[in-house]
């Protein structure tokens, strides 16, 4: 195989990188999402728990204690409920599954380009085209927003520099390499991921038929006992709900069906001689890996997003009964507890309300009985005796300067004043007019 130098074509380059991108921030929203939805099973059921100790705490240990649990108490379903709010609005449309499509059929390209196009003139213009394509694809799909990270990892990611035998991920492919790094590889993890999905399924089954089991056995024993059935029917209830959420049987299945189909593949190059592994050959093994592999992602995909929408209750045995009963229990407990929060942060906003109302109604009303009281009154009566002589004192110094300008005027009447008037006869006017009494400056 040539060097990864001298084939490092730069549209490769680019397809890697934004395969690596959409890889990336699919995964990374992938675990965020698994991380949250963790951390609200497990505070369901811790609800149950600290419900449970606030029932039966002893009154002869420390009060203290006893509000801290309470708070403990009432905190931990509204965080719960927070926090479903929270992922419901920001991973509710699997936005990863998307991004993860994107990825996938980048990569499927990438592999045509290096392939079944390695001869072709035009297969620059056709994989840019491609590459274009998708990423307006994955852009409508996430409703118009786009938000990636910047990718500073290797290109192409996953590559081992110093394995020898690993893809480099910039040169043309023969039949055989093709062989070893995308079919065999591809059946290997494939073959991974189906025993792993097996062993988590066997795991969760195990463990809501314990409890199951358990919660029927405290019931028959009652009495004290009958108190901790709400806790193995809450954790029953987010075994289950985790069992859906991971989509275990339909991934099981999905993937299973590829492991069979990449086998065909894989045992046909296998039986071919050397010299049977033709050109046609090796564009057919092509073909029917990538169209498997992307149906196989579509399929993948679409059932994911069903199962984050809902998925179907299953009914079966007395286990099993057990099991919905206790599901339901459990859902109508859970109800129970959100009825109370909105009904005391109801009651608390009434109570604040009506409150801050009384205290309005009786300022608004106290208004007219102290305006009407003897101190007020005789306040108000001081008031009016004060403006009255403010205005009787103006109308007086008013009517005593009009006399005495009406008296200058006849005195000065026979003279004009203009810029022939003597300064004297101006100055003994000025002099005569009368005083307002006002500070200057």
């Amino acid at each position: 195989m040539e060097t990864e130098t001298e084939n490092k074509l730069p549209i490769l380059e680019l397809a890697w990188t934004r395969y690596a991108h959409f890889d990336a921030a699919a995964n990374e929203r992938n675990k965020s999402h698994i991380k949250f939805r963790r951390a609200i099973a497990v505070l369901g059921v811790l609800a149950t728990f600290f419900a449970i100790l606030t029932q039966i705490y002893p009154d002869n240990f420390p009060a203290i204690l006893a509000l801290l649990l309470k708070f403990v108490f009432i905190a931990t379903p509204i965080v719960a409920s927070a926090m479903a709010a929270f992922t419901n609005w920001f991973f509710g449309k699997g936005d990863w599954l998307v991004m993860r499509a994107g990825a996938e059929e980048i990569l499927k390209e990438i592999f045509v380009f290096r392939t079944v196009l390695q001869k072709s003139s035009d297969r620059r213009a056709w994989l840019e085209k491609r590459i274009t394509d998708i990423q307006r694809n994955v852009y409508r799909g996430l409703g118009g927003e786009m938000i990636l990270k910047p990718y500073k990892g290797p290109i192409p990611p996953y590559d081992d520099p110093d394995d020898p035998t690993d893809d480099a991920g910039f040169s043309d492919l023969t039949g055989d390499e093709y062989f070893n790094f995308r079919v065999e590889a591809q059946l290997s993890w494939h073959m991974k991921k189906v025993n792993q999905f097996q062993n988590e399924r066997v795991r969760l089954q195990l463990y809501i038929l314990l409890f199951g089991a358990l919660g029927a056995i405290l019931a028959a024993f009652g009495g004290p006992f009958g108190l901790w059935v709400a806790l193995t029917a809450s954790t029953v209830s987010a075994l289950v709900g985790w069992q859906e959420l991971r989509n275990l049987d339909a991934s099981l299945k999905n993937y299973s069906k590829v492991v069979l189909e990449l086998m065909v593949i894989y045992d046909h190059w296998n039986n071919l001689t050397p010299q049977e592994r033709s050109e046609a050959e090796f564009y057919q093994m092509v073909r029917s890996a990538e169209d498997l592999l992307w149906s196989q992602n579509v399929e993948y995909i679409k059932s994911m997003q069903e199962a984050l929408k809902s998925i179907d209750q299953e009914e079966g045995e007395l286990v099993n009964q057990l099991i919905k009963k206790s599901i339901d229990e459990d859902a109508r407990f859970k109800q129970g507890l959100r009825d109370t929060i909105v009904e005391q942060t109801t009651q608390t906003m009434r109570t604040s309300q009506d409150s801050l109302v009384e205290t309005y109604k009786q300022t608004f009303g106290s208004l007219a009985e102290e305006a009407a009281s003897p101190l007020v009154q005789a306040e108000l009566e001081a008031m009016q005796q004060a403006a009255a002589q403010v205005v009787e004192t103006i109308l007086v110094g008013t009517s005593q300067l009009g006399i005495k300008l009406q008296a200058i005027a006849e005195e000065y009447k026979g003279v004009k004043i203009n810029q022939e008037t003597p300064a004297t006869i101006l100055h003994e006017m000025m002099a005569k007019f009368p005083t307002t009494g006002e500070v200057k400056g």
